[in-house]
């Protein structure tokens, strides 16, 4: 029954659920796999991989918010090289996607880490994460350029044939300047949303709480910001570019607000932090929410928030 609900086909693969995880809130999966069977996932998408190891940014690098968190982790990780060799060949045994979130801090290293994944075994799919900054423009991040993230996707997809997904920043005036600029470039899909950029400050020690002032939000407070870039990337394109929703989904009610608003498949973030089985609590609501509905499969959610409005 599971199946019929909610397997579906996407980028040339069956995806036995729509239900990921999303990158930097569930490491490489080993750890949970302690706990239950990745198998039970529609994807894993693992830590961001850099071409050479990142130690990421000195402490304090997380802090709690109301209704979510900020995180500047700096993007720590092993290296794409440590990962191929130590970490995917024991992700290959669990029947689910895997996907390889990849960055770097300019051009050539996006489009290395991107070639050498691509001649990987058992990674599915490439998911740019542009919001880390371009050393060689200033620090500006990639995903704040339509034209430099236009030409980032486009000389990406030149060097690999696993479907490249772009995570999109929310950081910008409009998110459909830098969706356009990656449907033109021929990217694959949209990952809608990265976190929003805030502070925080300890108001007795009177200075911000992250070593880097800055950090990433996430959390249920960025929900209807999520939801509301979905809204606007899928009224323009529909299903035509895939979009897989992530960004303050805690509950079943959250994943169906990305669904109904054109969302594909989702990810499950921030949630994992405080409880790692928030992915199948998720996929089980799911089940029970299409049943009682009276809908034979999960893609009649998507978008049909669309089409209620009446016009």
């Amino acid at each position: 029954m599971e199946k019929e609900l909610l397997s579906y086909e996407l980028f040339g693969m069956e995806f036995k659920n729509p239900i990921w995880t999303a990158s930097g809130t569930f490491s490489y999966g080993l750890e949970v796999a302690e706990l239950y069977d990745l198998s039970e996932l529609g994807a894993v998408v693992v830590k961001g991989l850099s071409l050479k190891p990142r130690k990421g940014n000195m402490p304090q690098r997380i802090v709690e918010t109301p209704a979510g968190m900020l995180n500047s982790i700096g993007l720590q990780n092993p290296g794409v090289e440590y990962f191929i060799e130590n970490i995917l060949p024991k992700l290959r045994k669990y029947d689910t996607k895997i996907i390889a979130n990849v960055f770097g801090e300019n051009e050539e290293e996006y489009i290395a880490v991107s070639e050498i994944l691509d001649k990987a075994e058992g990674v599915h799919g490439l998911e740019l994460n542009v919001s880390c900054p371009n050393v060689k423009k200033g620090g500006i991040a990639f995903g704040s350029d339509p034209q430099v993230l236009y030409d980032l996707v486009y000389k990406i997809k030149k060097v690999t044939k696993k479907p490249l997904l772009v995570k999109l920043s929310p950081n910008v005036t409009n998110i459909l300047d830098t969706a356009d600029a990656c449907v033109s470039a021929n990217a694959d899909g949209l990952v809608l949303i990265n976190t929003l950029l805030g502070v925080a400050i300890d108001v007795e020690r009177e200075k911000p709480i992250l070593s880097t002032i800055t950090g990433g939000l996430s959390g249920p407070a960025i929900l209807p910001i999520a939801v509301r870039m979905i809204w606007q990337v899928y009224s323009k394109y529909g299903s035509k570019v895939p979009i897989i929703g992530v960004g303050g989904i805690t509950t079943i009610q959250d994943a169906l607000q990305h669904f109904l608003a054109g969302a594909i498949q989702i990810q499950v973030g921030t949630a994992n932090f405080y409880d790692p089985y928030s992915p199948l609590k998720i996929k089980e609501c799911l089940i029970k929410h299409l049943r009682k509905k009276g809908y034979d499969h999960f893609t009649k959610l998507v978008g049909k928030a669309h089409q209620m409005i009446i016009k």
